[in-house]
C-alpha cells in the first residue's frame, strides 16, 4: 500500500487540525469527508479544500478510502466505527472511543470480525516529556509506586457549550468535565500506574446548564496498592494548565501542562529539549492545543496499517480510561465505591 487514502466523518472545529496533519504527512492523502448535515457541505469543502458528502454509503463505499478518522460527536462515535469497519476500513477515533464501556466493546467486535484495525487518539501520550516520565515508571527508577494525582482544572464559557448543544449532554458527550475535557490526562496517569482497583467519585453542576459535571473529583484505589486523586472542572475560572504527579517510594516527578515541573529521580538528571512547544494547552480555550501530537499519532497509524501491527492506542487501552470515568460517575450517583 504505497499511500493511505484517508476519509474523514465529521467536520467540526477538530477536523482542521487532522487535515493539517495529512496535508503534512508523507505516504498518506485526503480523499473526503462526511458530514450528516447538507447545509454544512459548500462551506466545509472550502474549509478543508476537498470533497464533502452526506451520503456515508458513498463515503464509505469509496475505494481510495483505507483509513477513516472519526470525529463526529462523542456518543456517535461508536456507528461510525462499526459501518467503517463493515466497509473494510481502518478506523482512527477521536477520543473517546465511545461514552460507555458496553459500546466501545461492540467497536472493538466489528473491527475483530471485519479484520481492520482500531486505534485511539491519546496524543498527550507522544509529548517527548511524556514518555520521558513513561520511561523511568517502567525502569522501576522511582521504586514502588505511591501515589499518583490527576487534575484537569479547566474553564469553558457558556459559549462553549451553546456553540455545540451535544457537547455535555449524557447522550452524545456521556457526561462532560471527565469524559471530555479529562479524560486525557486519566490515560495518562492509568498508563504510568496501572489498573484500578476501586474509585469513590463525586461529580457536580454547578455553574453551566448541561446535563454533565462541571466540577468532579475521585479517590482512586489502584491494583498495586497505590491511592491518587482526579479532579476535572469546567467551571474553574479561569482555567489552570493541567497537572499530573507520580509519587514512588525512591523519587518523583510533576508536570504541568504538559511540561515536566519537578524531576526527582534518584541518579537521573532531568531531561531537556532544545525546541519547547509554543501550545498554550486547552485549560481556556482548546483551539489553543497544539497538533504535533496529533500528527504524531496519525503517522503511527499509518505505520500500524503498512507494518500490520497494532497501533499505539487500540480499542483495549482506550477502553481503560473510560471504564474508571464511567465507574467514577455511577460511584457519584450511588454514593459508594465501586470496583472495577
Amino acid at each position: 500500500m504505497a499511500e493511505i487514502g484517508i476519509g474523514i466523518i465529521g467536520t467540526g472545529s477538530i477536523v482542521k487540525t487532522y487535515v493539517k496533519c495529512i496535508g503534512e504527512l508523507k505516504g498518506a492523502r485526503l480523499v473526503a469527508l462526511y458530514t450528516k448535515s447538507a447545509e454544512r457541505i459548500q462551506e466545509a469543502k472550502k474549509m478543508f479544500g476537498a470533497p464533502v458528502l452526506d451520503d456515508l454509503g458513498e463515503f464509505l463505499s469509496n475505494p481510495d478510502i483505507d483509513l477513516v478518522c472519526v470525529c463526529n460527536e462523542s456518543g456517535n462515535h461508536g456507528w461510525a466505527i462499526e459501518e467503517s469497519a463493515r466497509a473494510g476500513k481502518h478506523v482512527l477515533s477521536e477520543k473517546p472511543l465511545e461514552t460507555t464501556p458496553e459500546k466501545i466493546d461492540r467497536a472493538i467486535e466489528a473491527c475483530h470480525i471485519h479484520k481492520v484495525k482500531l486505534g485511539c487518539v491519546f496524543q498527550n501520550r507522544c509529548a517527548p516529556e511524556y514518555r520521558a516520565v513513561e520511561q523511568v515508571v517502567r525502569e522501576g527508577s522511582l521504586g514502588r509506586l505511591l501515589m499518583g494525582n490527576a487534575h484537569i482544572n479547566w474553564y469553558r464559557s457558556e459559549e462553549y457549550y451553546a456553540r455545540n448543544p451535544w457537547r455535555g449532554t449524557l447522550q452524545f458527550d456521556g457526561g462532560a468535565a471527565f469524559i471530555n475535557q479529562g479524560i486525557h490526562t486519566v490515560d495518562l496517569l492509568l498508563n504510568l500506574m496501572g489498573p484500578v482497583e476501586s474509585v469513590f467519585g463525586n461529580v457536580r453542576t454547578m455553574v453551566h446548564d448541561i446535563e454533565g459535571e462541571d466540577v468532579g473529583m475521585g479517590m482512586v484505589t489502584f491494583n498495586n496498592g497505590a491511592i491518587g486523586t482526579v479532579t476535572a472542572g469546567t467551571a474553574l475560572f479561569p482555567g489552570y494548565p493541567e497537572r499530573l504527579e507520580v509519587y514512588g517510594q525512591k523519587g518523583s516527578i510533576l508536570m504541568e501542562g504538559g511540561k515536566i515541573t519537578q524531576w526527582n529521580v534518584p541518579g537521573t538528571e532531568a531531561p531537556s529539549w532544545e525546541s519547547k512547544t509554543t501550545s498554550e494547552g486547552g485549560a481556556s480555550d482548546p483551539t489553543k492545543i497544539g497538533h504535533g501530537n496529533h500528527k504524531a499519532v496519525l503517522t503511527d497509524m499509518i505505520g500500524a496499517i503498512t507494518s500490520d501491527r497494532p497501533p499505539m492506542v487500540d480499542g483495549e487501552k482506550a477502553r481503560i480510561p473510560v471504564a474508571l470515568i464511567t465507574a467514577l460517575y455511577q460511584s457519584s450517583k450511588e454514593e459508594r465505591s465501586i470496583y472495577l
